[in-house]
């Protein structure tokens, strides 16, 4: 594993230019300087004196390269100071070598004014191109090294000795004095060293090598072992120059043939490109990106940039590649194990189209292998939406319809990609797909089948599909899925019941015939009461049954026959940890506590529903607790009644004053009136409005408005403000929806008609009250005018709030 070399710059670019200025001027005032060489950095200085107002694609790139141009320059400085004269060879290269790095920063430039673009290539190319006049003829004893002894320090100097017959070999090279056999012995010595010394000079021995391979073709031939060529690939996951000088001699060597086959073998090489093809240097980007196209001519070598993250020559082979590696790609897709974000980012690059021609236009090997393809990158939600924008629908259901025996074996995978796409609320757009589907389920295998019924619970289940769900309905779809209830398939009973469960969200009519029949409704409650039965099973089930048609009294009498109630008590006991299956079971209660059927409401008392309904308030969902207080409010409306007929025998038999409802005045217990003060609910209600969530304020609000009918406001009002009620209400006056705000205002109208409430509270609600006048709904105006004027405070503002007396 290697480490990203930090791209935070040495030094500011101001100081860096300033410092080449001073460097360029010296060299240029040395005596010794050639003319040619003098005439050169004059025109480079007003070069680095335009670099102060450029601006570069990379910063921290930019300074790097400089000062290896500064280095570079400092190597001529110290030619030119060299006893005896420069050694023109050795200056030529250096001189060529400033041309090239100067080269490299240009490639960062930004925005370059073309006329400075164009002196500063000139300027370039003469000193890549430069000559120095009689240098190939300077051959004495002194200038030209001997090679042996250049292998023997080679192999056993320092680094610094390396270094130094590092000079010398590039003077053998610009002279040209090498023979085949002596770059073979110097060849050998610097990878016999690369891996003994430090990163400076593992640098200089690659640059050195670099040379070496630009001499003869020869050269690189020598350089394609496995061994060097590993020695090579070592340097990629190092410092930030040696990675750089690596890979451009990978690229100047991967001309080679064995050099291609054998670069894609090495352990970890094509993940280094990949990652330095990521990185924000941008010459070792630049030789990555290369050296990965060459590569790209292998489909092993492009299996593994996939593999590393780098797609583009794999989706290259989908588009435009034979038929085989069309597969071989399509294939290697399908079996990759993908991230989310490497699915996306696959869908993004282009991936997605040509697999689904494929798909559809390939034989069964490459429908197989792009529909494997397709399958694993359609998890990825976006995949999802470039899928369904491609066409696939059509082909996909051209091949579940098939009756051809050798697409017989893809309809299983087919079946999944489609429960995979109906995840998108995307494919009610494609209004045949739920009728196609429905229509495929009672042909399919039970594999298939569990698929099919997937799809079209996905498909149902969308916000917007409620035109989707008729038409499913429309086509027999209820009377399809009954018999699967039973199946002994555990997961088809569950995608079926999931499917009736969506289905039954809106039913009408068609609705009403199929479940009005005992026999169908008693194999939901059935499955409610099994112990088999998974919490899955069970929750579908139970949303189902509270979605038929509530004052339906023949299906209220069928599920009471069945004795659900108790059960739903019983379930509730047991600690159910499915938030989901609570408030199911919490909608469904809302059936038997309606306050037309006193008998039913009873009956679910007796069971115990009052207390499960108090459980809910307290430890369920904000949803679950949001129907808790529907049925909670519903039996409260008819206590009051109850208190009443109950009161005058009761009071005779307990005369104790603890028998007598503070709130009703009457007798009062739970199960006898459904009390909501005995059964302890006002102050779990009181919770709610309290929390942090909005949905349920009006449900709990229209149940405490059940404890101030007329009769008994007064008390209800005080047991309210008993439990910290008030302060909750006035909260929901600032932070509740509209209806929740409308029925906290009327709650509040009537406790601060008590003078006490209104010393207590009257302050902190005056203000939101007034606001709420000044910039709510103009249909709260009349009643918070009531309140106003309860606290004294109407007179303020008379003819905003209209008629408020």
């Amino acid at each position: 594993m290697h480490h990203k070399a930090s791209l935070t710059p040495s030094r500011s670019l101001p100081s860096l230019l300033a410092d080449l200025s001073a460097l360029i001027n010296s060299t240029i005032s040395l005596p010794a300087t050639p003319p040619l060489l003098a005439s050169l950095l004059e025109q480079l200085n007003p070069v680095v004196d335009s670099l102060y107002q450029t601006r570069f694609s990379d910063y921290a790139t930019v300074v790097s390269t400089l000062e290896l141009l500064q280095a570079e320059l400092n190597h001529a400085n110290s030619l030119v100071r060299a006893p005896g004269g420069p050694h023109t060879g050795l200056l030529q290269l250096s001189v060529r070598e400033i041309g090239r790095r100067l080269g490299l920063v240009q490639e960062a430039w930004v925005d370059v004014p073309v006329e400075v673009k164009e002196g500063v290539d000139m300027l370039k190319a003469e000193m890549v191109g430069l000559r120095f006049e009689g240098v190939t003829k300077k051959k004495n004893a002194g200038a030209v090294a001997d090679v042996e002894d250049l292998v023997v320090r080679i192999k056993t100097g320092d680094e610094e000795g390396i270094v130094n017959a590092g000079l010398e070999i590039d003077g053998l090279i610009e002279e040209s004095v090498l023979v085949p056999e002596e770059c073979v012995g110097l060849i050998s010595a610097l990878f016999g060293r690369i891996c003994l010394v430090k990163s400076d000079c593992r640098v200089k021995i690659l640059s050195m090598l670099r040379r070496l391979a630009g001499y003869t073709n020869c050269n690189k031939e020598k350089m394609s072992s496995s061994e060097y060529l590993s020695s090579i690939v070592r340097c990629l996951s190092r410092d930030e120059e040696e990675r750089r000088e690596a890979v451009g001699l990978l690229v100047d060597i991967s001309d080679v043939s064995k050099v291609r086959q054998r670069i894609g073998r090495i352990k970890g090489c094509i993940v280094m490109l990949v990652a330095l093809q990521n990185g924000d240097d941008l010459i070792a980007k630049s030789n990555a990106e290369k050296l990965l196209g060459t590569l790209s001519n292998s489909t092993q070598n492009v299996l593994l940039m996939a593999e590393a993250g780098y797609f583009a020559p794999m989706i290259h082979l989908l588009n435009e590649g034979s038929d085989m590696n069309k597969i071989l790609m399509a294939s290697a897709i399908s079996k990759m194990r993908l991230t989310e974000q490497t699915k996306a980012s696959l869908g993004e690059q282009g991936s997605i189209e040509p697999l689904v021609k494929i798909f559809t236009a390939g034989n069964l090997e490459a429908k197989s292998s792009a529909l494997g393809a397709i399958r694993n990158l359609s998890s990825s939600p976006k995949n999802i939406q470039l899928l369904l924008n491609s066409g696939i629908i059509s082909p996909l259901f051209q091949l579940l319809f098939s009756v051809t025996s050798v697409l017989m074996t893809l309809r299983e995978p087919a079946s999944s990609l489609l429960a995979t796409l109906a995840k998108s609320e995307d494919i009610l757009l494609h209004k045949s797909v739920p009728q196609k589907t429905l229509s495929l389920v009672n042909l399919s295998s039970a594999s298939i089948q569990l698929n099919l019924l997937n799809a079209l619970t996905s498909i149902t289940s969308h916000q917007n599909s409620k035109r989707a769900r008729t038409k499913v309905r429309e086509n027999g779809a209820i009377q399809l899925l009954l018999p699967f209830l039973t199946s002994q398939n555990k997961e088809i009973r569950v995608a079926a019941l999931n499917l009736l469960f969506n289905l039954s969200k809106d039913c009408k009519a068609e609705l009403d015939k199929p479940f009005l029949e005992e026999t169908y409704i008693a194999i939901l409650v059935n499955v409610v009461t099994s112990q088999l039965a998974s919490d899955s099973e069970k929750t579908a089930a139970i949303g189902t049954l509270s979605n038929l048609p509530i004052k339906d009294e023949k299906i209220t009498e069928i599920l009471m026959k069945a004795n659900l109630v108790p059960l739903l008590v019983y379930l509730l006991g047991t600690k159910i940890s499915n938030e989901l299956l609570v408030e199911r079971i919490a909608g469904l209660f809302i059936r038997f506590t309606i306050p037309s059927n006193k008998k039913v409401q009873n009956a679910s008392v007796t069971s115990g529903v009052i207390t499960s309904l108090v459980t809910i308030l307290s430890e369920g969902s904000i949803r679950a607790k949001s129907k808790a207080a529907v049925s909670l409010s519903q039996l409260s409306q008819n206590t009051l009644a109850l208190s009443k007929v109950k009161s005058s025998r009761s009071l005779r038999l307990y005369p104790s004053s603890e028998t007598r409802c503070e709130v009703h005045g009457g007798y009062c217990t739970v199960k006898s009136t459904f009390c909501l003060v005995k059964a302890g609910a006002v102050s779990p209600l009181v919770r709610i409005l309290e929390g942090n969530g909005r949905k349920a304020d009006e449900n709990v609000l229209e149940a405490l408005s059940t404890l101030m009918q007329d009769e008994i406001w007064e008390r209800g009002v005080m047991a309210i403000e008993k439990a910290s009620g008030i302060e909750a209400i006035i909260k929901i006056v600032e932070v509740g929806n509209l209806k929740a705000q409308e029925k906290a205002i009327w709650i509040l109208e009537r406790a601060f008609r008590i003078e006490r409430n209104r010393e207590k509270y009257g302050e902190v609600a005056q203000v939101l009250l007034i606001d709420l006048a000044q910039k709510g709904n103009q249909i709260l105006r009349p009643m918070i005018g009531k309140i106003l004027a309860h606290l004294q405070l109407l007179q303020l503002q008379p003819s905003y709030f209209g008629d408020a007396s």
